[in-house]
């Protein structure tokens, strides 16, 4: 089958590090080829529908990734882990994580807790490391097949649009992390809006807060979103979102801060956005990390000066991504986020463009 196969090289990973979005896309270890399907018992065959490209994909391309979860993942593979697929003519979404019932292994206590996100075996059993998307024997959704057990397909809701419905993965790592902000606080400021962030704030209100919500967006098209979603005020950059809150200190050459916000949700997976989110939470306030942001520095101050708490988001249980995926129907005008949808072919196209971009790899 046709897919797109990303093969580890450390040359390039530091040069792609080192030059981020400028390195050459076409340098990138990312190649289309002829890859085969394997067969493996109580696994099924699964039609790749759409599948997106997530910001970690990204990060893994640019070498932003951080190299300590390194023996976590298994190369060379076919990259993809949002992922609508097709099974005897019914779309289903695919929970692409592999834990120890996928494995062959007795659960761990994490998945006896239904946590499979945090299952202690993801490098060990019958399968390479790593989830779909990120493990040498099995494909992922940048491809035309994969292979997936029964349990981990959702049914997708009638009259779901398919680009509606191929967010049904990073929905539910949106959810599960909104959830670790109950009690929800009285305001919530989301960092970046991107895929994560307008999901982050569209979800807010379909779960019923009825807070003010924050957002910070770079671009106009960004910032006319997060207002149709359910945005109450939308600042250009997080300085001005923190100037609208906090009072500005000042000494020598130095300045800081005091006020903020309840609750800040990180969404950008940047470096710059982590640090501007502590900033951002006022005293006593939380931090939800959403984003992936790998070797950073950061002031780290805030979490004794102001006792902000930190919380962070990755990846979902079973119940979760089921509510992710029975929400698809009251989520109506969610696909405008997508910027294109690509065929395999045309993946530099699809690592340009603006808005979330989709390959259909299946292209007649």
């Amino acid at each position: 089958m046709k897919a797109l196969l990303y093969t580890p090289s450390l040359p390039r990973f530091l040069a792609a590090r080192v030059l981020s979005k400028r390195f050459p896309k076409g340098l990138l270890p990312l190649a289309l080829a002829q890859v085969p399907l394997p067969e493996r018992q109580g696994f099924v065959k699964v039609k790749v529908r759409l599948s997106g490209v997530c910001g970690s994909d990204l990060a893994l391309l640019y070498g932003k990734s951080p190299p300590s979860l390194s023996p976590f993942f298994s190369f060379p593979a076919v990259l993809g882990h949002e992922i609508l697929g097709e099974v005897e003519g019914s779309l289903v979404a695919v929970n692409p994580l592999l834990a120890c019932a996928d494995r062959g292994l007795p659960p761990c206590p994490a998945c006896q807790r239904g946590e499979e996100g945090l299952c202690q075996n993801v490098a060990e059993g019958n399968l390479a490391p790593g989830m779909l998307g990120y493990n040498r024997d099995l494909p992922g959704g940048w491809g035309e097949w994969l292979l997936a057990r029964p349990e981990r397909l959702y049914p997708i809701p009638g009259g779901v649009p398919e680009e509606r419905g191929v967010l049904a993965e990073p929905l539910a790592v949106v959810l599960r992390g909104l959830k670790k902000l109950r009690p929800w606080p009285g305001e919530i400021l989301v960092l970046g809006m991107g895929t994560l962030g307008l999901l982050s704030v569209r979800l807010l209100r379909t779960l019923g807060f009825s807070g003010k919500v924050y957002a910070v967006a770079k671009h106009p098209h960004q910032a006319a979103k997060a207002k149709a979603f359910g945005a109450d005020e939308i600042f250009p950059n997080a300085k001005e979102a923190l100037l609208a809150r906090a009072r500005r200190y000042r000494y020598l050459l130095f300045e800081g801060y005091r006020g903020g916000y309840e609750a800040v949700v990180e969404a950008s997976g940047s470096g710059s956005g982590f640090r501007q989110a502590l900033a951002l939470a006022q005293e006593g306030g939380r931090v939800l990390l959403l984003g992936a942001p790998g070797l950073e520095w950061a002031d780290l101050s805030p979490f004794w000066f102001k006792e902000v708490g930190l919380l962070g988001g990755y990846t979902y249980t079973r119940e979760e991504f089921a509510q992710a995926v029975a929400l698809l129907p009251e989520l109506v005008g969610l696909e405008g986020l997508i910027g294109g949808i690509f065929p395999l072919d045309a993946w530099q196209k699809a690592l340009s463009a603006k808005g979330k971009a989709l390959f259909r790899p299946n292209v007649s």
